[in-house]
């Protein structure tokens, strides 16, 4: 695990994030425990740790800028990703991680209980079924749908002026993003070479109403 810590710090550094021994050492324990239940619950299809820092931990620390407000939601959660890394670095905000696969999220109640974490709560459920109690400033999904399907599923989540981050990999067709203000951001994640960017979506009058 040596060799996850260094590419992780200097990741860390890449990002412009402070180089926090406590944070560090919770990512790696997520690391870990993400490697052991991984072999009996199929978590996720990247197996080597080391790929798992890059592509997991600062994948999902390096959209942190973009978030807004106290109150975030990830959808489609699946291991705990972003919010897992992100509720670490962001204590102050409250997280709320939700997925339909009861699996996953048992497995996130557990890294959750592991590393004490006291600003995250899991929910099982559909996106669409999910009413919740007090909306949300920023809506993150990762890998999850389309950007007309994020829209539709996920808008009833949104407070007034909140937005939706969706994490992508190559740039989204421009058919799907005329139907709220959308700003295109390029994301460089250290470590891989792969395009990566960020969606970010604030609903107009009309994608609300449809």
């Amino acid at each position: 695990m040596e060799a996850c810590k260094k590419i992780l710090i200097t990741g860390l550094e890449s990002l412009d994030l402070p180089l926090d021994k406590d944070k560090i050492e919770q990512l790696m324990c997520f690391i870990k425990l993400l490697e052991k239940w991984n072999k009996a619950y199929n978590l996720t299809s990247i197996r080597n740790t080391e790929d798992m820092v890059r592509l997991h931990l600062l994948d999902s620390l390096a959209i942190i800028p973009f978030i807004e407000g106290k109150h975030v939601i990830d959808i489609g959660t699946g291991a705990g990703l972003p919010g897992i890394p992100l509720a670490i670095y962001l204590p102050s905000i409250d997280f709320t991680l939700l997925d339909s696969n009861a699996k996953k999220t048992r497995f996130v109640q557990q890294v959750i209980l592991e590393l004490k974490l006291k600003n995250v709560s899991v929910c099982h459920n559909r996106v669409e079924r999910y009413l919740p109690e007090v909306s949300f400033n920023t809506v993150i999904t990762r890998a999850f749908a389309s950007l007309s399907d994020i829209v539709k599923l996920t808008g009833h989540l949104l407070s007034k002026n909140g937005i939706i981050l969706a994490m992508k990999g190559q740039p989204p067709d421009e058919q799907y993003i005329n139907f709220a203000k959308t700003t295109l951001i390029p994301i460089n994640v250290p470590g891989i070479p792969a395009n990566r960017c960020l969606v970010k979506m604030q609903l107009t009058e009309e994608s609300e109403v449809s």
